[in-house]
């Protein structure tokens, strides 16, 4: 029996194990890939403590990954082949339900999230339906293709469903993997200001590298900005804390939009009046992102508008005491702006 590595949640809130398992073969339309980068990512860290479902187990988490397909299944869609560098899409769909059909694979009736209701890409190797993979262009590092497969899309997403103009302000509430890519991305599209706040000064310093306007968070924040713009036309909050997704709202001009993205656990006020009809302003939820937005994503950051060079700030290596570790600096709120998990050495 052919095995390969993984590591597995056995148990809600306990750490990572190593383990064995028999690798399958691809069936019909599927893919065997080998993992060459698995991003480490807040959503791991919210599964693993059982919010806001716990996966079942056990389970193989990890749905930032990219790699190269190893072996095909039988009929296998045109352009995908073996040996090809490959972005994973983590959302599984039929393509022939309703929610399909009108564009929003994320919320396919029969859909499945790899890491989380399937095993994901902490392992050597992972079976994927075929359809879910995206060629990575030249010149992206693989590592790099790993992370935008989940944070730098979500954030592509997000934009998107705040309607981002040419010429409008914004606000990142957030600078870690996807606030970082948000600050990068609103700039490639056309933003003419985008503030960049965080509590942490070396993540607020990256986003002013990125070409962010720096903003120490808390309290003040919302004043700073205010006072420097009189209000902003999209605010993107990317925590999943109460205080900041206030302060998202707060900080919106007339008809602004604010995009709530990160997975919050308890409830913050919202005045319908004064937050949403006195200025016309909307609050928007963001889930995930679609299949469709993954190769125009890559094709950014292939031609210079996306740089994850500083973004992806550790690697470590598929073990156990390395990677739980990794997860419990980042639900700490560490220094680390993305891990990636490295399965083999480089080729």
């Amino acid at each position: 029996m052919i095995t390969y590595r993984a590591l597995q949640l056995l148990e809600k809130g306990g750490p990572l194990i190593e383990e064995e398992l028999a690798l399958p073969e691809p069936a019909a339309g599927e893919a065997l890939v080998r993992v060459r980068a698995a991003g480490i990512c807040r959503s791991d860290v919210h599964y693993l403590q059982g919010s806001p479902k716990l996966p079942p187990l056990p389970r193989t988490l990890g749905h930032e990954v990219a790699g190269v397909v190893e072996a095909l299944g039988p009929n296998p869609p045109a352009g995908i082949i073996e040996g090809l560098r490959v972005g994973v899409h983590y959302q599984t769909s039929c393509g022939t339900c309703h929610q399909c059909l009108a564009g929003n694979d994320q919320f396919c009736i029969s859909g499945q999230m790899i890491g989380n209701s399937r095993d994901g890409g902490y392992a050597e190797m992972m079976v994927v339906p075929a359809r879910n993979l995206i060629a990575i262009p030249d010149g992206v590092a693989i590592e790099h293709a790993a992370v935008m497969m989940c944070s730098s899309a979500t954030s592509f997403h997000a934009l998107a469903r705040s309607r981002l103009q040419a010429g409008e302000r914004v606000a990142v509430f957030g600078l870690g993997g996807l606030g970082q890519s948000a600050v990068q991305l609103a700039l490639a599209g056309g933003a003419s200001t985008v503030y960049g706040v965080d509590l942490n000064p070396a993540k607020v310093a990256l986003a002013a590298h990125y070409g962010a306007i720096p903003v120490t968070g808390g309290p003040g924040a919302v004043e700073a900005i205010l006072e420097d713009s009189g209000g902003v036309d999209v605010a993107l909050e990317l925590v999943g804390l109460a205080v900041t997704m206030r302060q998202a709202l707060d900080v919106l001009a007339p008809q602004g939009r604010a995009a709530a993205v990160g997975l919050a656990e308890e409830p913050f006020p919202v005045d319908a009046y004064a937050d949403l009809v006195l200025r016309e302003a909307e609050l928007i939820g963001v889930s995930d992102h679609l299949a469709s937005e993954l190769a125009p994503l890559l094709d950014i950051a292939a031609g210079g508008g996306l740089d994850l060079s500083r973004v992806v700030s550790n690697q470590v290596p598929l073990e156990a005491g390395p990677v739980n570790q990794a997860l419990q600096d980042l639900a700490a709120f560490g220094e680390q702006v993305r891990t990636v998990i490295v399965p083999f050495p480089p080729e």
